[in-house]
């Protein structure tokens, strides 16, 4: 069934230039984005499934992957007005065999996905670990130096309608290690409207209260898939900056699920940061060089500080390189004029200066 959904356009390995690999390697490399732990495979085993697993993102340089947890995601038709519509999480709760908790709630469906991410880093015998704090990612860095094949991850919720409207919920998630939360997703849900819902409206009463919760709570906000309104209301009452951790332009690819030039002012002007997903809907091609037209619209609009990548991989997207070909995104960033010190930024710096400035301290 994955092998359906998460789609490879090139293969690897891939053809990468010396130098280009000699800057990679020196990089500190973060996704701010992959939904891998949806599916039912077994991520400390290397794969030709999918776009990321433990070896891959080894070979990868990746230091820190961003894992999100989708709860609900509806796939389907429309006949006129009548939906045809499946959400795929419950399929997949059922023919993987998730706990049967799972089947109707998505908070359950949530806790669950953490406890594998959870499961996975014990099991990996030290080459995976959980980015909580500031001190866990300065650990983390101080241990790269001398192991640079460990991996940090953090976990993101994909949309709060996982918290079921009840805040009680964002407490018990960020004891299950979750750093980062969605407004939105697909759908409209209690905290704000989706870019993609029926109304696109802006926060609502919940909404308000949880971006405040959130950053008493040192909790990274994600406005990607949120309503214009929505964005706009997050970023004039947050104090610290906001993340749209997996999106394009509508600049340089006019979809709905994209970022205006106005939204992407304002999410800069605080210090925020845009995270350039690599897949067609995103990027509107399906090559590297689309994904990096993107980068550099941003940098050119905002500065380099403000954009770094959030690749989607196993978002049930076709994208033109698995993890391993990130080389090749470093590679055709240089190409395009960016020097060492601004693809630094844009492959990983700006995204670790984002968690430093919001996380807890321990």
């Amino acid at each position: 069934m994955e092998k359906y959904f998460n789609k490879t356009r090139n293969q690897s390995p891939y053809l990468v230039s010396s130098y280009a690999r000699e800057v990679h390697k020196r990089l500190m490399v973060v996704d701010l984005h992959a939904d891998s732990l949806l599916w039912n495979r077994d991520l400390l085993k290397r794969s030709n499934i999918g776009h990321i697993d433990c070896a891959r993102l080894i070979d990868a340089n990746v230091a820190v992957q961003v894992f999100g947890v989708v709860t609900k995601f509806s796939i389907g038709v429309y006949l006129k007005d009548f939906p045809l519509l499946i959400d795929l999480v419950t399929f997949l709760s059922i023919i993987h065999k998730w706990p049967r908790q799972t089947r109707r709630d998505l908070f359950q469906r949530a806790v669950y996905q953490s406890a594998k991410l959870g499961k996975m880093i014990i099991e990996s015998e030290g080459k995976m670990m959980l980015i909580k704090s500031i001190k866990d990612l300065d650990d983390l860095l101080a241990l790269r130096k001398d192991h640079p094949r460990m991996i940090g991850s953090l976990l993101a919720l994909e949309g709060a309608h996982a918290l079921n409207g009840d805040m009680a919920n964002l407490e018990k998630l960020y004891n299950s290690g979750f750093r980062i939360i969605g407004i939105s997703h697909f759908i409209d849900n209690e905290a704000g409207g989706s870019a993609h819902g029926q109304k696109k409206e802006g926060l609502s009463g919940f909404g308000y209260r949880l971006v405040q919760k959130m950053q008493e709570m040192h909790m990274i906000i994600d406005l990607s898939h949120a309503s214009e309104r929505v964005v706009d209301e997050v970023t004039e009452i947050a104090t610290k900056p906001v993340i749209v951790s997996h999106t394009g332009v509508r600049r340089t690819c006019d979809s709905s699920r994209n970022i205006s030039d106005e939204r992407v002012k304002r999410i800069a002007r605080g210090g925020g940061m845009i995270g350039i997903a690599m897949f067609k809907k995103a990027v509107c091609g399906t090559r590297i060089k689309d994904t990096v037209r993107s980068i550099r619209h941003v940098a050119d609009l905002v500065g380099v500080d403000h954009v770094g990548i959030g690749s989607d991989f196993d978002g049930a997207i076709t994208a033109p390189i698995d993890t391993t070909g990130l080389p090749l995104l470093t590679e055709e960033l240089l190409s395009q004029g960016f020097d060492e010190g601004h693809v630094a930024k844009i492959m990983g710096g700006n995204a670790l200066r984002v968690f430093r400035d919001i996380l807890p301290k321990e």
